[in-house]
């Protein structure tokens, strides 16, 4: 992923909530379903990007990741939510709905 395209990603209308993994790492293997539960449930409405640390480290670098799996979400440019650790597909809508108000992000709303 380049640089502009990143920026430009992020700065957009659409909230984008990255999933900052490992291959090595095993809690974010287990979370991977998750996500991608999460993902399937968004389409449209959130964008979802998995980024591999170790293909990435200056994305690490320039956010400060020390651990993964590590969660972050943009709106507009700004970072607006981040949490470190495993996540359900639920707890990602709750975060993400709290996180961009006025975004209704769940099937059951």
């Amino acid at each position: 992923m380049s640089g502009t395209s990143f920026n430009e990603l992020i700065h957009g209308e659409t909230p984008v909530l990255i999933d900052v993994f490992a291959d090595w790492c095993g809690p974010c293997q287990a979370m991977m379903p998750e996500i991608d539960r999460y993902a399937h449930q968004v389409s449209g409405r959130v964008k979802v990007l998995k980024v591999n640390i170790d293909r990435n480290p200056q994305l690490a670098h320039a956010y400060g990741i020390r651990g993964v799996p590590t969660l972050m979400l943009f709106h507009r440019g700004e970072l607006v939510w981040r949490a470190s650790g495993m996540h359900s597909a639920a707890q990602l809508e709750q975060a993400v709905e709290q996180a961009v108000p006025g975004l209704r992000t769940g099937t059951a709303h």
